[in-house]
């Protein structure tokens, strides 16, 4: 899949969104992936899913788990994981950080792969990862279905994308005067950092 077919999927789905948006970062963007309506459909989702499947496996081998922050990468992690043939879990916040609960464990050594939705800044991931580490697990990469940094974020390992968009980002003081006069809302699930 190119980039413009998975957008594609996205504008499809209704889930490429353009308004004004706070993101959990507390930036301001005029653009707004919602994968929660990509991962909606199983045929969509399985498309997107082995395809940034097969991307993890040819740079970087067979895993041994795929580890998801709740609650955006669940679903996506899930799909990777089942295309790699392997285990998904994931990680949630529990007073702030991440930690893992439901009888979830990492194996000293595992090989892992942690899979986002979406990346933005990267400190989800490197909040996911540094988890991970804590319990033993080798992070070999990280993968999303979109970087939106453009490829600027870092997540502290190899970080593959299923497409990169540059979507621009603001703090609050450098909003622009056209995105300022819009109303701006938070579509996602997790609070501001």
């Amino acid at each position: 899949m190119d980039k413009n077919s998975i957008l594609e999927e996205f504008r499809a789905a209704g889930a490429l969104l353009e308004g004004h948006f706070l993101l959990s970062s507390g930036l301001h963007s005029p653009v707004y992936l919602q994968c929660a309506k990509v991962m909606a459909d199983p045929r969509r989702s399985a498309r997107l899913c082995s395809a940034l499947a097969a991307r993890v496996r040819e740079r970087f081998g067979e895993v041994d788990l795929v580890v998801s922050p709740a609650m955006g990468g669940v679903v996506v992690g899930y799909e990777v994981a089942r295309h790699l043939g392997t285990t998904s879990i994931f990680a949630e916040r529990v007073n702030g950080a991440f930690t893992f609960r439901r009888g979830f464990a990492i194996k000293p050594g595992q090989r892992i792969v942690m899979v986002e939705d979406v990346v933005t800044t990267g400190l989800s991931s490197r909040e996911c990862i540094a988890t991970i580490e804590r319990h033993g697990g080798q992070v070999v990469a990280a993968a999303c279905l979109i970087d939106r940094s453009g490829g600027n974020a870092d997540v502290g390992v190899p970080l593959i994308a299923l497409a990169s968009i540059d979507a621009p980002v603001y703090r609050p003081e450098d909003i622009p005067g056209e995105l300022a006069r819009i109303p701006a809302v938070k579509p996602g699930s997790r609070d501001l950092v």
